[in-house]
């Protein structure tokens, strides 16, 4: 299926989580922030919720600094 991951169209399987997408990508999900169709998730979401066809991701990692 086809969807958009920080402004890139990508295509992953079908039935997968936005927490398998992050590992395949190797992003750990306890260090992101993702928003899906303009709705930032929770951390329990990123593990249950099913991608679909079209959804627009975006994730921002954690960065520390001083």
């Amino acid at each position: 299926m086809k969807l958009v991951l920080n402004g890139r169209e990508i295509e992953t399987g079908d039935e997968i989580t936005i927490a398998e997408l992050l590992r395949d990508r190797e992003i750990d999900p306890a260090t992101v922030v993702v928003e899906r169709n303009r709705e930032v998730l929770g951390a329990a979401a990123l593990e249950t919720n099913r991608l679909r066809e079209g959804d627009e991701l975006e994730v921002v990692r954690f960065v520390g600094g001083g």
